[in-house]
């Protein structure tokens, strides 16, 4: 049965749900996709803690990574496991609703990585494409 959930595979999406980065990182995630240098901006953790952690939530099967350039940019996957798809789905929908979570994505809506002429750092051209200065 192709919906059927294995243990292994919910054993390792709840253990990637487990950690308070993986989930800031999928909620940053929910819907676009972000490259690499606006997690640390955003999150404030070093890019190789970053990449670590993405590096699990690929290993978990709900994260894919995409390179243009120099660049990483990551988007989620959803499991084929119906059963891990309904888990991921109920766990972003509680993300949405969360205080810090929300804020999370405030900071993404003005990320970027370097400031303006002015001084203002300018929102992304569009999420899930790096500024020319990354």
């Amino acid at each position: 049965m192709s919906g059927s959930v294995k243990t292994g595979d919910l054993v390792l999406l709840f253990a990637a749900l487990s950690d308070r980065t993986r989930l800031r990182l999928l909620n940053l995630l929910d819907g676009r996709e972000v490259c690499v240098c606006h997690f640390v901006k955003i999150l404030r953790q070093s890019q190789p803690k970053i990449s670590r952690h993405l590096a699990y939530l690929r290993r978990a099967g709900v994260a894919s990574a995409r390179r243009e350039g120099k660049w990483m940019h990551y988007g989620i996957v959803t499991p084929t496991n119906l059963g891990a798809a309904r888990i991921l789905r109920a766990t972003l929908a509680v993300l949405r609703e969360d205080k810090a979570m929300q804020a999370d994505l405030v900071r993404l809506s003005k990320a970027s990585c370097a400031p303006s002429k002015a001084g203002a750092a300018p929102a992304p051209k569009s999420v899930g494409k790096h500024c020319s200065t990354c």
